[in-house]
C-alpha cells in the first residue's frame, strides 16, 4: 500500500471507505466533522445533506433532506451540537446531533450587504463559547458572536492587502483563541486575535479551502487545486501530497474539507468532479 504524506507524518488511504446505500449519491462533499464518538458527519450537496458514518464507513443515519439551499460549512461543538452554514439561503443553523433545529442566525433567502449574511461559508466556536462566521462569498467579512449568540463585531473587506479577503472561505478558532481564516482566492491563511487584529499570514497555498487543527496542534489545509498540506502550529510544513488532479485513491480532484478522529486518522471531503470522502489512516 502506498504511503502518503512524509516520512515523519505518513498515511495510507482506506480504499472504498464510506460506501453509500443503493441509490444514494454524494453531491459536492463540502464539509466533514468528527464527533466525540468518532462518528463522521459528511455535509454534502446531494439528496441527503448530512450523512453520518461510523469509523468503519458504515452509514448510521442521515438528516437535513429538503432543508438546505447550498450546504457549505459544518462544525460540532463540545456538547455535540451541529452548526451548518448555508451559502445558498444566507443562514447559519444550530442543530442537535439528530438534526433537530435549535437556532438560526441570518434571514432565510435575504442576503445582507456588509452585515450577516451574504453567502456565508463556515462557522467555528471558540473555547470561551464565542461563535465566529466567515461571511465569504458576498461580504468578505468575519463576524464574532457572544456565547449567547449576539453579534459583537465584524471585520474585513474585499481586497488583497493584509487583513482583507477575497473569499474568506473558512474559519477556525484555536484553543489559544487565535482565529485562522482561509483567504482562498488570495492563496493564504490569515491569523487574527479574538478582536480581529491581524497577527500573522501564511502563504504558499493553492486556494486553501479550510483549516482544521488537531489536539497535537497539527494544522490541516485542503487546497482546492488538488493538494493536501499539513503544517505545525507555527506554519512550518510537515507533509504535503497531491497537486495533479486525479481520482486515484489517495489523490484528489478538489479537496475542500478535512477532520481528524481520536486515533489521528484523517478524513478529506472533495467537491467539484471529486465529490467523495476519503479516509487516511496514520
Amino acid at each position: 500500500m502506498v504511503k502518503l504524506g512524509s516520512e515523519e507524518l505518513s498515511y495510507q488511504v482506506v480504499e472504498g471507505w464510506g460506501t453509500l446505500p443503493e441509490g444514494w449519491e454524494f453531491g459536492h462533499v463540502i464539509g466533514v466533522e468528527v464527533d466525540s464518538r468518532d462518528r463522521v458527519y459528511v455535509f454534502n450537496r446531494g439528496e441527503h445533506p448530512v450523512i453520518i458514518f461510523d469509523s468503519e464507513g458504515v452509514v448510521l443515519s442521515s438528516w437535513g433532506e429538503g432543508v438546505f439551499g447550498n450546504p457549505h460549512g459544518i462544525y460540532i461543538d463540545d456538547g455535540g451540537a451541529v452548526y451548518c452554514t448555508d451559502s445558498g439561503d444566507h443562514t447559519v443553523r444550530k442543530f442537535t446531533a439528530d438534526g433537530e433545529l435549535l437556532r438560526t442566525w441570518g434571514t432565510k433567502d435575504e442576503p445582507k450587504e456588509e452585515e450577516p449574511f451574504n453567502r456565508p461559508t463556515d462557522v467555528a466556536i471558540a473555547p470561551t463559547g464565542e461563535m465566529y462566521v466567515s461571511d465569504g462569498y458576498g461580504n468578505s467579512k468575519v463576524h464574532k458572536y457572544s456565547a449567547d449568540g449576539e453579534l459583537l463585531l465584524s471585520w474585513g473587506e474585499k481586497g488583497d492587502a493584509l487583513g482583507q479577503f477575497v473569499i474568506p472561505h473558512d474559519v477556525w478558532v484555536h484553543k489559544d483563541g487565535r482565529v485562522f481564516v482561509s483567504d482562498r482566492q488570495n492563496h493564504r491563511i490569515q491569523i487574527f486575535d479574538p478582536d480581529g487584529i491581524l497577527l500573522d499570514t501564511w502563504t504558499g497555498f493553492k486556494q486553501p479551502c479550510s483549516v482544521y487543527i488537531d489536539p497535537e496542534e497539527r494544522v490541516y489545509v485542503p487546497e482546492l487545486q488538488a493538494r493536501m498540506s499539513i503544517l505545525d502550529i507555527e506554519g512550518n510544513l510537515l507533509a504535503r501530497w497531491g497537486g495533479e488532479k486525479s481520482k486515484a485513491p489517495g489523490l484528489f480532484i478538489a479537496p475542500h474539507a478535512s477532520a481528524v478522529d481520536s486515533h489521528g486518522d484523517l478524513y478529506i471531503g472533495e467537491t467539484l468532479e471529486g465529490s467523495r470522502i476519503q479516509k487516511f489512516v496514520r
